[in-house]
């Protein structure tokens, strides 16, 4: 388990201050951890469904991924990676509960990953929607463009998905060396 306590200085975060306009992490609470969830995984479904809005796509992942939860004064945030082979992993999910968004739980989840799997790979992909706000963010968390599955959402979701008023069609992929 991570665990942070307020007066522990904090890492800056790839992209900070670099003018995206993501904002910088607010303070945390008194103590935050990170804790592995190792069963019933299904009990934060609402927090996962957040980052993917269908139940079917995040059950092809969730029982063979590593999930992670996000705790500072309750839980803030969730995220889910795979191995996907030959040093690869894929962040698969990231959900942090809105009223709590932009307040730096999802990067303070991503340096936490990176430092979990730095020894056991070579480099991490994140798959999104081409949305500008969302792609910003994994840019300033240091993920480069990779490369795109054509009509993914349009041929694996059973309904329209929409981010930021933008109908999502092709997966775009993003990596991060470790």
């Amino acid at each position: 388990m991570w665990r942070f306590h307020k007066d522990t200085p904090r890492r800056p975060y790839p992209g900070h201050g670099d003018g995206t306009g993501l904002p910088s992490p607010a303070p945390l609470g008194s103590e935050m951890d990170i804790r592995q969830i190792h069963g019933q995984k299904k009990q934060y479904l609402d927090l996962l469904l957040l980052g993917d809005e269908q139940e079917e796509m995040i059950d092809r992942y969730l029982e063979r991924g590593d999930m992670f939860v996000l705790h500072d004064e309750g839980v803030k945030a969730a995220c889910v990676v795979t191995h996907e082979g030959e040093g690869i992993y894929e962040l698969k999910n990231i959900a942090t509960l809105p009223a709590f968004q932009r307040r730096g739980y999802g990067r303070c989840l991503i340096e936490f990953l990176f430092d979990r799997y730095r020894a056991l790979g070579k480099a991490m992909l994140v798959g999104t929607g081409e949305v500008p706000s969302t792609m910003n963010f994994y840019r300033a968390c240091g993920f480069r463009p990779s490369h795109r599955v054509e009509r993914f959402f349009t041929e694996n979701y059973d309904h329209p998905i929409y981010e930021d008023g933008i109908r999502l069609t092709d997966m775009v992929y993003m990596r991060r060396e470790f």
